[in-house]
């Protein structure tokens, strides 16, 4: 391997990459995975600061960081082309570990710095840790820090105007430019403060130190932006959200009365999974993916490609989710309990460290996971109830990753120290607890209970997910095959 690899690093790369003396105590760029053992060291306190806990958003900062990572090392690679631009084919000679992480290195650096330059110091630092030069910016097709420079570069011109509005400029904006805001004028039936319509969504309210905000619905533009893998969202069938429709009297009460009763019902193993399932950072980062990439010895290559394949099946997701959340415009528990019980006592979890009681009113009830800390980046859900969001993506990462590994089995675990628990810290667990799963199916699936026993979605809305998330999946699985393969 010394041998191939020194004659491997000739020419052009020598060129354009100059190692410092701290590479010798630094990262191994010959043998190791710039993706774990770099970038990903330094980006996941920047990228929990940054979790709105709301998936497009999530999912298209994802989406401009680690997609062009496929661009950057596809020339390196027999047959690969790759998914916003085609940056040619290096010589065999240069299809090396070293070139592949150069290139990822230099192009996630380019692309963090346009996505979050308040941390250039960060993105410095990661790159000097690999004896890279950060300051090096020529977009030299024919070496790796070139290649990955374009990479990043080609993505960002490829997505522009895509129907995201992640710049802020839709709908004609020029000054105080709002990213990501809506330009298609949707407004909610219902007030935070009245409840029109029981069948549709309503914004919550939260307090903190006696400021009282109400929500909006997070990006309901995005069921527009275009997708990778599909023509339309509108192609899915999704089963209307029958059962939240309030004159259907006996279903949407027996709906709610399950939701207070996975509330009566909830105990530490349940809170914990709860809150896991919540933020899915950390379901989809540390807990899912990681027993995948680090479990399968995967090199810089094959984490790449697994990645893409996640966030490539993640972003189509949430563009088809976003589309049938703002079609079906669904009531939330929350708002259901409510209406059905007002100022009668119902049997519920009764708030942070009071456990169940069975005199709380239904206007004082509160979804377990709607108590998070305001000051928390992860906040309530801010989008219609149906389909589930989260159980969608516990579905397709379960697909997605049975297609890539070919296999069911995964073992997957979860570690919540005594008292580590963000809606009662210091109460719960009581004791130190271990969550485990043995395979995909059995994590996807408590996953959508989770939503239940958090009382953030009603049972068929974690269902319904089950009607288009697999199949986006198979189709993002499919996509980056036949960039892999070269078509």
């Amino acid at each position: 391997m010394a041998i191939a690899t020194a004659t491997a690093l000739t020419g052009t790369l020598t060129s354009a990459v100059t190692a410092s003396p701290q590479q010798a105590a630094g990262f191994d760029l010959d043998n190791g995975n710039a993706v774990t053992g770099v970038i990903y060291m330094k980006l996941n306190t920047v990228s929990r600061a940054n979790n709105t806990g709301s998936s497009p958003v999530n999912r298209d900062a994802t989406i401009l960081l680690e997609v062009p990572w496929f661009d950057a090392i596809a020339p390196y690679h027999p047959t690969a082309v790759g998914i916003f631009s085609d940056l040619g084919r290096r010589p065999r000679s240069e299809h090396t570990t070293r070139n592949k992480n150069i290139a990822v290195m230099y192009s996630a650096f380019t692309s963090l710095n346009v996505l979050y330059p308040e941390h250039e110091s960060a993105w410095r630092e990661m790159m000097q840790t690999a004896g890279l030069d950060p300051d090096d910016t020529g977009e030299d097709p024919t070496t790796p820090s070139g290649i990955g420079i374009l990479a990043a570069k080609n993505a960002l011109a490829a997505r522009k105007n895509d129907g995201s509005n992640r710049d802020g400029t839709e709908g004609g904006r020029r000054y105080n430019r709002q990213p990501y805001a809506d330009y298609t004028g949707y407004k909610p039936v219902n007030s935070a403060d009245k409840l029109r319509d029981p069948s549709r969504w309503q914004p919550n309210t939260f307090e903190r130190n006696g400021v009282f905000t109400v929500q909006k619905f997070a990006a309901p533009h995005f069921g527009r932006v275009k997708p990778f893998t599909y023509d339309s969202p509108a192609q899915f069938r999704v089963s209307p959200p029958w059962k939240s429709n309030h004159h259907n009297r006996r279903a949407y009460r027996q709906q709610a009365d399950e939701v207070l009763k996975a509330s009566a019902g909830l105990d530490d193993r349940r809170k914990t999974a709860a809150e896991l399932f919540n933020n899915n950072f950390d379901t989809f980062g540390l807990v899912g993916t990681v027993p995948v990439i680090v479990g399968g010895g995967y090199d810089t290559e094959k984490t790449i490609h697994f990645t893409v394949v996640r966030d490539i099946g993640f972003y189509d997701l949430a563009i088809a989710t976003w589309h049938f959340k703002r079609k079906y415009d669904s009531v939330r528990p929350f708002s259901a309990i409510r209406h059905l019980y007002g100022k009668k006592k119902v049997t519920a979890w009764g708030g942070p460290g009071e456990g169940t009681v069975g005199d709380i009113t239904g206007n004082e009830w509160r979804a377990y996971l709607d108590a998070w800390p305001a000051d928390h980046p992860i906040k309530a859900p801010d989008h219609p109830e149906y389909p589930s969001a989260e159980a969608a993506e516990c579905l397709a990462f379960a697909q997605l990753t049975r297609r890539f590994t070919g296999t069911d089995e995964l073992r997957i675990s979860y570690s919540a120290p005594k008292g580590s628990s963000l809606v009662e810290p210091g109460v719960t667990p009581a004791r130190d607890m271990t969550l485990s799963w043995n395979n995909l199916t059995d994590f996807a699936g408590e996953c959508g209970e989770s939503r239940i026993w958090g009382g953030e979605n009603f049972r068929s809305s974690v269902e319904a997910a089950s009607q288009y998330a697999p199949r986006i999946s198979d189709l993002a699985y499919e996509f980056v095959q036949r960039k892999v393969n070269g078509g």
